[in-house]
């Protein structure tokens, strides 16, 4: 009965289910952001180092798990996965709004991105089954690119009103409902995709990968914090890049590898999958960079910042938007140059701010940044077209490049001063725009 009324359910109502769920993970990502000083100042600690863990724990949960739940989602199906982490990220969000310590929170922010990191490729594996027309499944991706724009967009501004005019708490609770709407449609609307049951779920390669990713994000916070040569650090990175060698070394003797080796030789797919990375580093570190910058230097509360960060975030989630299209009408080459080169533009702009307040540079500097999310649904639609047949394994290596990225650009760029990291996050843009260049079907 259930699947006889989603499949009689419109086109529309399906992806709004999809990309409903999408915004509430691309939310938390930033949406943290402008409340990290007043979390620290309820839990009595004020230092970066920790206060980047609220954000990164969640971030490395949900770029680690990635993987593993997008081949969950081609054995067990996309919507049951979707599902579950839709309910596994309401719970972990009552216990983030409830938190009495901050490594209460810290945990509760990683079980978030376990649940997140379900529903990511589970909604790109339902869009691509949902939309077999290659013109459709463009406009419907960039719809779903939109709503993770909207999201990304949409995080500073709120967490400066959650704080400003409520509590941080509430930055965490806005979840619970948006939450039961999403497993209400996704009941009635979302159809279920072909199961493909010798799927096997790599145990060994999860637990590498994540010892791996979450070792060199904390290297790179404690070396940014107690320096390079500090011992914690040199350690921590230490095993993260053994954890990673052995990750290497274990898919390629396991039988269903989390990561199948030949995945990365598919040159279109390795290009996008990169840039996505590069994106993500750019617009979180940047993000995060500033969020900071404009409480401790220019020492405005969480409202007043939040309120100048909205032409950036209000451009990123309009670009994303419209970049379907274009990708559509004009191939995703163009569209990624576009968002390398703009990112490339506003950080140097950000890299040269004055220190005094200057709120019309910050505006026109962060408008011409916000532009790089040109690329996003560009390279998205290059990564889910250069693997046909295995939309859950694309979309899940994809966007775990993509949270590591997110992860490594506040890990490397918290711990740097505010023009030096945006000197950093330049490089990423530059990155971009040379990998747009090994695209070979993107015209």
């Amino acid at each position: 009965m259930i699947a006889s009324t989603a499949q009689r359910a419109p086109a529309r109502l399906a992806l709004t289910a999809v990309c409903l769920g999408f915004l509430m993970i691309t939310l938390d990502a930033t949406i943290v952001n402008l409340a990290l000083p007043a979390i620290g100042a309820e839990f009595g600690e004020a230092s970066t180092a920790a206060l980047q863990w609220v954000v990164d724990s969640y971030t490395v949960a949900l770029a680690a798990f990635l993987l593993t739940w997008g081949a969950a989602g081609d054995r067990w199906g996309a919507r049951r996965v979707f599902e579950a982490g839709t309910a596994v990220f309401v719970l972990a969000s009552l216990a983030c709004a409830t938190a009495g310590s901050l490594p209460w929170l810290v945990t509760a922010r990683a079980v978030q991105g376990v649940g997140a990191a379900a529903l990511l490729p589970s909604s790109l594996a339902l869009i691509v089954h949902r939309f077999p027309d290659a013109g459709a499944r463009a406009r419907a991706l960039g719809v779903w690119g939109g709503m993770s724009g909207a999201g990304l967009a949409a995080g500073p501004v709120l967490g400066g009103l959650a704080v400003g005019l409520a509590d941080w708490r509430l930055v965490f609770a806005v979840n619970v409902p948006v939450g039961l709407v999403t497993l209400v449609l996704t009941r009635r609307c979302v159809t279920e995709t072909p199961l493909r049951e010798r799927t096997r779920l790599d145990l060994a390669g999860q637990v590498l990968g994540t010892a791996a990713l979450a070792c060199v994000v904390a290297g790179l916070i404690e070396a940014g914090h107690a320096g390079w040569t500090d011992a914690t650090a040199l350690g921590l990175l230490g095993t993260g890049v053994a954890a990673g060698l052995g990750f290497a070394a274990a898919e390629r003797t396991v039988s269903a590898p989390v990561l199948p080796p030949g995945v990365l030789k598919v040159r279109d797919f390795a290009a996008a999958t990169l840039i996505g990375g590069l994106f993500n580093f750019c617009l979180y570190g940047t993000l995060f960079c500033l969020a900071l910058f404009l409480q401790r230097v220019w020492r405005l509360d969480a409202l007043a910042a939040g309120l100048l960060l909205v032409p950036l975030t209000l451009v990123v989630g309009v670009n994303a938007f419209f970049s379907g299209r274009l990708t559509h009408r004009f191939g995703a080459r163009g569209p990624i140059v576009a968002g390398g080169l703009l990112a490339l533009a506003g950080s140097v702009g950000l890299a040269l701010l004055p220190s005094g307040r200057a709120p019309v540079l910050l505006i026109a500097c962060s408008v011409v940044f916000g532009c790089c999310s040109l690329a996003m649904p560009a390279m998205t639609s290059v990564a889910m077209t250069a693997l046909p047949g295995a939309a859950g394994l694309a979309a899940g290596v994809l966007n775990a490049v993509r949270q590591t990225g997110g992860a490594v650009g506040v890990a490397l760029v918290g711990g740097l001063l505010p023009g030096t990291a945006m000197w950093v996050v330049a490089g990423g843009g530059a990155g971009m725009v040379v990998l747009a260049g090994a695209l070979r079907r993107a015209r």
